[in-house]
């Protein structure tokens, strides 16, 4: 006789009827019904992570690769709380993570203090500030709707991870629910109003020198091709902030790429009688520290409401930053193709290449050159707050591979386990890159990246420390403490998962790294060396 169908099926029935056919997490004691009903669940699989905050990162990961909501199953008390650090990058960087936890039985929900194993008087608080929302499910009966629900509202623009806990009862409990296949978790799309769009189309029209600033919300909305057809109409400058490396082609006559934190960039944001922010909070990273000081009218268009006028005073324009530029593209009148804006865009590359001269970086940029040129050119990257990733924000040519990092919200250990769960979408090689210090968060996950083969080649600047906070507070106090690391050895420590390594130097770093991502499966890759970084603009 075959085992009843219980709150666990009707999980993995609903996440399969939605869409997802890969999911993130580790097992634990009152989630056992909803992983043991996974394997009755031929379309759904698990990527099984060592630590719970790396499965979130994971799932991070996927979920910007794919665009869609990914799903992360945990368990109670500790194993859903080490997700908080990673959830609050997802957050951050509104990815759509789709956090099912497993809750105490029903009878200690609310609070009753009945003593069961993990249990914390409100868990579901602990997630108030790293998700949009939370849904605690009581009843079998409750799941689809629950689950659909929770979709929709990570998916809906700003998009963002959502929390469902499930009492570990209703997981186990049988239900007579019938089959799961008629859910629908598609977000009602964030349409700007109408007189907003119009009055926004009049200033651009109006404006002698538009410039445009397109944030990730450019990226994660697709409105790429909006974006440009939008330049080109008004033959406006763009830049781009470092989420949005690939919002605008690189090597455009109208593209100021993406040094933001150079002053000759910010000069020459703030000089626009008109600056369209799409996409964009204008937070600290992408208005070079609070520095920029528009001189001319803001437009600002962001599907976060929260965010609009929150740094500068604007037209704000709530909405989906790519509904948004494509009527703005339809509505303004079209310009004659004028050689002076790309002339303005070429001196400022000039300015900005001339600064960067005048430093001794040359080793520095040697280097990033070297990672780029080994990563095809449509691969994505993911990177760890570490010194190569300050460098990659201004200075990485995207191509056709996107760009994932932990700026977000600035926490260490993301490269890996997000490399793993782009991989895990499947598509070629994906590139992980951490310092020796980020790497050590993360570590573990070397067992998943064999256990699951993926893809992903991790490459590794060991300097001997968390050399960021080394460069910090070398700056700020003349002398850096308490940054310097014993860390293992990293070429054995892969050995001893079963990785391949390769020890390399700045001089063959491109041949090795070439040669790693070109084999599959999974490979590190260890770069002794120091790195500067070049000389902030904010503070002068």
């Amino acid at each position: 006789m075959d085992a009843p169908r219980t709150g666990g099926d009707l999980v993995a029935e609903t996440l399969t009827a939605l869409g997802a056919r890969t999911a993130f997490g580790i097992p634990g004691q009152h989630a056992l019904g909803l992983f043991d009903a996974l394997r009755r669940s031929p379309e759904l699989e698990l990527v099984s992570a060592r630590v719970e905050n790396n499965a979130a990162f994971a799932a991070d990961g996927h979920a910007r690769r794919t665009g869609r909501v990914t799903p992360l199953l945990v368990s109670t008390g500790p194993g859903a709380l080490l997700t908080l650090s990673s959830l609050q990058e997802s957050m951050a960087s509104s990815a759509p993570v789709l956090v099912i936890s497993s809750q105490i039985p029903r009878a200690g929900l609310g609070g009753a203090r009945r003593g069961f194993l993990h249990e914390l008087p409100e868990q579901s608080a602990a997630f108030a500030a790293v998700t949009k929302s939370v849904f605690t499910v009581r009843h079998t009966s409750q799941i689809p709707s629950a689950l659909a629900e929770a979709w929709r509202a990570a998916a809906a623009a700003p998009a963002g991870p959502v929390l469902v806990e499930i009492p570990q009862d209703v997981l186990l409990e049988p239900t007579a629910v019938p089959p799961v296949a008629d859910v629908d978790g598609s977000p009602v799309p964030l349409e700007p109003r109408a007189e907003l769009v119009a009055e926004a189309a009049r200033l651009l029209d109006g404006a002698r020198r538009p410039v445009v600033l397109a944030g990730g919300g450019v990226s994660r909305a697709g409105g790429q091709r909006a974006l440009l057809e939008l330049a080109e109409a008004l033959q406006a400058p763009v830049a781009t902030t470092f989420g949005a490396k690939d919002a605008f082609p690189w090597e455009y006559p109208l593209s100021l790429r993406s040094w933001l934190e150079d002053r000759h960039t910010t000069d020459y944001l703030q000089s626009a009688d008109v600056l369209l922010v799409a996409g964009s909070g204008l937070g600290e990273l992408s208005s070079n520290y609070h520095t920029l000081a528009p001189r001319g009218r803001v437009i600002q268009v962001e599907a976060d409401l929260g965010k609009l006028e929150a740094n500068v005073p604007a037209l704000g324009v709530h909405g989906d930053a790519a509904l948004v530029l494509a009527a703005l593209a339809e509505r303004v009148t079209r310009r004659p193709a004028d050689p002076t804006a790309a002339a303005e865009v070429a001196r400022v590359r000039a300015a900005v290449a001339a600064r960067l001269d005048a430093q001794d970086l040359a080793a520095e940029r040697a280097v990033l050159a070297a990672v780029r040129a080994a990563l095809p050119d449509d691969a994505p990257s993911c990177w760890d707050m570490t010194m190569l990733a300050y460098w990659a924000w201004s200075a990485w040519e995207p191509r056709r591979g996107p760009m994932f990092s932990a700026q977000g919200a600035g926490g260490l250990g993301y490269a890996l386990p997000a490399a793993l769960g782009a991989a895990a979408a499947g598509g070629g090689p994906v590139l992980a890159v951490s310092g020796d210090g980020g790497a050590m968060y993360s570590i573990a996950e070397l067992a998943t990246a064999r256990q699951h083969d993926l893809d992903v080649t991790w490459l590794i600047v060991d300097d001997g420390g968390y050399g960021i906070l080394r460069e910090y507070m070398e700056e700020a106090f003349g002398e850096a403490v308490h940054t310097e690391l014993e860390r293992p050895d990293f070429p054995a420590l892969a050995a001893a998962f079963g990785v391949r390594s390769t020890l390399t130097t700045p001089e063959r770093l491109r041949e090795d790294l070439a040669a790693a991502l070109a084999a599959p499966g999974p490979h590190v890759v260890v770069l002794p060396m120091v790195l500067g970084l070049f000389a902030p603009t904010h503070t002068a």
